[in-house]
């Protein structure tokens, strides 16, 4: 069933919470993550999996999921040998799959299907440095196929996440335009920049009075530098903000692993949500434990604030983590 309302209005209404990592929790459903397609896979190998991963979100609280396509593209399925078709398929199975966990509940629960940056299908890496050597146009063109495929399986939001830099945040709103769906814009940041370097200002400034995106903000990086992150996004953009940080471990790529204190307080969320949150869950090594815990600290809807500057003007119409 899908939600009565529109995720714009609802977000007019109060915060909601997005689920957590898909892949940590992927991972501790026994499934082999290994291979350039990640957690991308699965869409064909065993679609199951992601429907019971993305139902033990909904039963921790999750009011949004975010789909298995951070890394489905094209490209990416064809070096599998996957045909366009199919791999058209695999797309719209993402959304399905998300929509069929949604209707395991009575609550509105909307779906966001994953559009991942182009370091993402890469592999390497390069999501978290951005800056490829490709030109704005070859990167519209790069998403834009997925982008069409995705919109044509009816989510209620194209979710633009992990982006690295302004360059491939512009070249992605280019490429949804006139597809029918709102977009949110989330990019992956350090240190109070966007991973290319670039400042956080010009990175929100961009969606500013763009009537398609509903929300901006940050996932796929640190709690600190989300709170830091929050409060600029929603004075800048004047829209809702977006935030789903990792848990705070860092990942050490020699070793295989990840190493230090997790650092995800669920406690965060309420300040978040004075600042202009309206969209708050988890990235990396974020479960449903936790997202539990969120959906406690602020409930599935929360008196309306003004720190966005009120409504976004929108026509009713999960990297590591995803």
């Amino acid at each position: 069933m899908r939600p009565v309302r529109t995720l714009a209005a609802a977000l007019d209404e109060g915060a909601l919470v997005l689920d957590g990592g898909l892949s940590n929790q992927l991972t501790a459903q026994g499934c082999d993550l290994s291979g350039e397609l990640w957690s991308a896979r699965l869409l064909a190998d065993d679609p199951g999996q992601i429907l019971a991963a993305h139902t033990a979100y909904v039963r921790a609280g999750a009011r949004v999921l975010i789909t298995a396509g951070y890394q489905a593209t094209f490209e990416g399925f064809a070096r599998r040998g996957i045909g366009p078709r199919r791999a058209a398929e695999l797309l719209a199975r993402s959304v399905e799959l998300a929509r069929a966990a949604a209707g395991t509940s009575p609550a509105e629960i909307w779906v966001a299907a994953s559009v991942g940056p182009y370091g993402a299908m890469l592999a390497d890496g390069s999501e978290y440095r951005g800056r490829y050597g490709l030109s704005t146009a070859e990167l519209e063109r790069f998403h834009r196929p997925r982008i069409e495929a995705l919109a044509a399986a009816g989510p209620d939001v194209l979710a633009l996440e992990t982006v690295p830099d302004v360059d491939e945040a512009e070249a992605l709103l280019r490429a949804a335009e006139g597809c029918g769906v709102p977009v949110w814009l989330s990019y992956s940041v350090a240190g109070g920049r966007t991973r290319a370097g670039q400042p956080l200002t010009a990175a929100f400034e961009l969606v500013a009075g763009h009537e398609q995106v509903i929300a901006v903000g940050v996932n796929c990086c640190t709690p600190q530098d989300a709170e830091r992150a929050v409060g600029l996004a929603a004075a800048v953009a004047g829209k809702p903000v977006v935030v789903y940080p990792n848990s705070g471990e860092r990942w050490d790529p020699a070793a295989g692993n990840w190493r230090g204190p997790a650092a995800f307080d669920p406690g965060r969320a309420e300040r978040w949500r004075r600042a202009g949150a309206r969209l708050i869950g988890g990235c990396c090594r974020v479960g449903p434990g936790a997202i539990a815990e969120l959906a406690a600290s602020i409930g599935s809807q929360s008196p309306r604030g003004e720190a966005y500057g009120g409504s976004s003007g929108q026509a009713p119409g999960g990297s590591p983590g995803g």
